[in-house]
């Protein structure tokens, strides 16, 4: 099995980020990987993705971020969700099971 089509990633990346810090604070590079292994490789989040997504998610205010030493000693930037951004994994986790639900009554019925 291969990658997942880019573009099903493109619509669901900013969820998967908000639940990558639901939880906990983590840097880019770390979201990164969590949706990549989780995903069992399907998911494979470049920066090109990655961070205009948590550019576009501390514009709305979903996460916060500052500036802080890796585990590696090395400065990256570590984003947190916000209250505003779990309200809004949970909507979009709401929107996404009625989608989902919606495929599998198609394809029950094809």
């Amino acid at each position: 099995m291969g990658m997942a089509n880019p573009e099903f990633l493109k619509g669901t990346l900013d969820m998967l980020i908000l639940r990558t810090l639901s939880r906990g604070p983590n840097h880019g590079y770390r979201i990164a990987l969590h949706i990549r292994r989780l995903s069992l490789d399907a998911f494979r989040v470049g920066e090109g993705s990655l961070y205009p997504a948590l550019q576009r998610l501390l514009i709305n205010g979903w996460v916060q971020a500052e500036w802080a030493l890796t585990d590696t000693n090395r400065k990256a930037r570590v984003y947190r969700i916000t209250p505003t951004g779990r309200r809004q994994l949970a909507e979009e986790v709401r929107e996404f099971d009625f989608i989902l639900a919606a495929i599998a009554r198609v394809m029950e019925g094809a």
